[in-house]
């Protein structure tokens, strides 16, 4: 974050990653929204972005590369933003993702260190990407399952952000690599409290249970497993596959919300009311305890 003055700030993220589903434009969307969910997750406004991409060079079909770019800009405009240049280098597996620069009132700002007790949390998509992006890559996934998780990674956080903002919202951070576990976890940790999460309130993709519980996972939502174990009371009655399914590495997931309950309700009625994607309450803020987080 730069100041610009005692009320406003210049923030500025930047991501990319090797295509998870097999349509070029589809990736270019998936990638350039993942890129501007940190900008809303802090509060901030996208200002405008660079495209920053690697192709193997005189192995790669320009009109590849050209879809690619247009899912990106596409998306960009979708934000209200311009994509106003960019960097590409020879590399092996195409990569392709952007620098967003954005700006936030500072006193308006959302961090993820800031959650309080009695506050509630509040999921803005469904989680199970990475295992479904692992039924792509081996070539399992139904075409409505490809369908309907493309919709939900392509879609912006951009209604979510305004709405926290307007129902001040205590703490917020996007689910992206770390999974849900892993991000609650950080926010827990930096505020200083532990959460109660309901794994029955947890959204899901239709048909990411049957994918997790016939082993089809990720690597890196394994290692978010590991990760969040020690810190994470599990009930007996959870199964090793729903605790992956929690754990799951999301790509453009949603936002993660602590929020005032009566906040919270009205944050959830205007969101579903205008949102193709449904919003749930999955847990609570407590003071701190033995464990980070709790899953009943």
């Amino acid at each position: 974050m730069v100041r610009l003055d005692d009320e406003n700030a210049l923030i500025q993220t930047v991501d990319f990653f090797t295509p998870i589903v097999d349509d070029p434009y589809s990736f270019g969307q998936i990638a350039a929204a993942n890129s501007l969910s940190d900008i809303y997750a802090m509060g901030g406004k996208p200002l405008f972005a660079l495209n920053i991409a690697a192709f193997p060079a005189g192995d790669f079909s320009l009109e590849l590369m050209a879809q690619i770019l247009k899912g990106g800009q596409d998306k960009a405009k979708e934000a209200g933003i311009s994509i106003i240049g960019g960097h590409t280098i020879d590399d092996r597996e195409p990569k392709y993702g952007l620098v967003v620069t954005g700006k936030l009132r500072i006193d308006q700002m959302v961090r993820n260190s800031t959650a309080q007790p009695g506050d509630v949390l509040i999921l803005t998509k469904p989680l199970g990407s990475g295992i479904v992006s692992t039924a792509i890559k081996r070539g399992i996934a139904s075409h409505r399952l490809m369908k309907e998780t493309t919709e939900v990674m392509t879609t912006l956080n951009d209604m979510a952000s305004e709405l926290m903002l307007k129902y001040k919202a205590h703490a917020a951070t996007d689910v992206t690599g770390y999974g849900f576990l892993g991000h609650l976890k950080e926010m827990c940790e930096a505020s200083d409290v532990s959460a109660v999460v309901e794994f029955d309130k947890l959204p899901f993709i239709e048909g990411v249970e049957v994918l997790a519980k016939n082993g089809v996972v990720p690597g890196g939502s394994r290692r978010n497993l590991d990760y969040i174990s020690n810190s994470t009371n599990f009930p007996p009655s959870l199964s090793e596959h729903q605790k992956l399914m929690a754990a799951d590495a999301q790509t453009s997931g949603g936002l993660l919300i602590s929020m005032p309950p009566d906040s919270a309700t009205q944050f959830l009625e205007k969101f579903n009311a205008k949102s193709s994607i449904t919003a749930f309450q999955i847990g609570e803020i407590r003071k701190r305890e033995e464990f980070v987080i709790s899953v009943k």
